[in-house]
């Protein structure tokens, strides 16, 4: 499915060997699915399976990965919004193994497509930005802003964790990010509010390595 519009080339998927992960007889599952969310928690109570985000569970002998964490925090997302957005910032971090889970789901979109605001009590917030052809790739088929544009966006729109994530990024080798890339980016980029502090994250975050 392509993401963010219908006309769009499919993104790379990020990891193509993972096997697929479905609800129907598979280890992840969606409250209203197969199990109400009362059965859900029942079964979290019987360790049967534990809480990925939201409403979504993994089977608790399988091991949480990329795939699980994308499709879980996609399905918090209004379905007729997914084609659209990509997650995206501490969302992306925690998907690649990088950060906690978030309290709350990053989404993008590009600025010039249209899309429509997102439903009221939505467990997401989004943003509309300027992504280019490289910004997104797919992870268990979801949209997921790249490594790269992740550490960007951390490093510029980060909290408190912003540096401890940055080196997590930075030190995870199938990522294939290392932070003088990112710096590098953001150095050739211009008109970037608050390049100064991201630069500063940046810098911090290497001195930790």
């Amino acid at each position: 499915m392509p993401p963010l519009d219908s006309t769009a080339s499919t993104p790379p998927e990020r990891y193509p060997g993972e096997p697929p992960v479905t609800s129907t007889g598979g280890v992840l599952f969606h409250a209203g699915e197969i199990f109400t969310s009362a059965e859900l928690q029942a079964m979290k109570l019987d360790g049967l399976v534990r809480l990925v985000i939201g409403s979504s569970y993994l089977r608790s002998d399988f091991a949480e990965n990329p795939v699980t964490r994308s499709r879980s925090a996609a399905h918090s997302v209004p379905h007729s919004l997914r084609p659209r957005v990509a997650l995206a910032r501490s969302c992306a971090a925690w998907i690649y193994g990088c950060a906690p889970a978030p309290a709350q789901i990053s989404l993008v979109t590009d600025h010039r497509r249209r899309t429509t605001a997102l439903p009221p009590f939505t467990a997401a917030v989004m943003h509309q930005v300027s992504l280019g052809p490289f910004d997104v790739n797919l992870v268990g088929g979801v949209s997921v802003t790249t490594p790269l544009r992740t550490a960007l966006d951390i490093a510029v729109h980060g909290d408190g964790t912003a540096v401890s994530v940055l080196r997590a990024i930075d030190g995870a080798r199938e990522l294939a990010c290392p932070l003088r890339l990112v710096e590098a980016a953001l150095l050739g980029s211009s008109r970037v509010p608050g390049k100064a502090r991201a630069l500063t994250r940046l810098r911090a975050a290497q001195q930790c390595g």
